[in-house]
């Protein structure tokens, strides 16, 4: 029997916050607490600006996903898929 691959879920962005040079701790509505870094990645065409270390600070959470205020956004399956693997140290537990 062949595994099937499962589609990442859709859960939304509900805060963010800049914890270093191209590091975010993202906080997702099911509770997901993790750190995405994107300190390695190459940032070209309408990202480019967001190599700038106070461009990318200018992260902010709008319509469930993190955006910047020249309108560039990210999806938000990839990156709940990075904070799961790299939960925060102290993550706070909702009920």
């Amino acid at each position: 029997m062949t595994a099937t691959a499962v589609p990442p879920p859709l859960v939304d962005v509900k805060q963010v916050e800049v914890i270093g040079d191209h590091r975010l701790r993202l906080t997702f509505e099911d509770g997901i607490v993790g750190d995405v870094t994107f300190g390695e990645h190459e940032w070209r065409g309408v990202f480019e600006p967001l190599a700038d270390p106070e461009v990318f600070a200018q992260v902010r959470v709008e319509m469930g996903t993190i955006t910047w205020p020249n309108g560039l956004d990210m999806a938000p399956e990839p990156l709940y898929e990075e904070a799961r693997s790299n939960p925060a140290a102290a993550s706070p537990v909702e009920a």
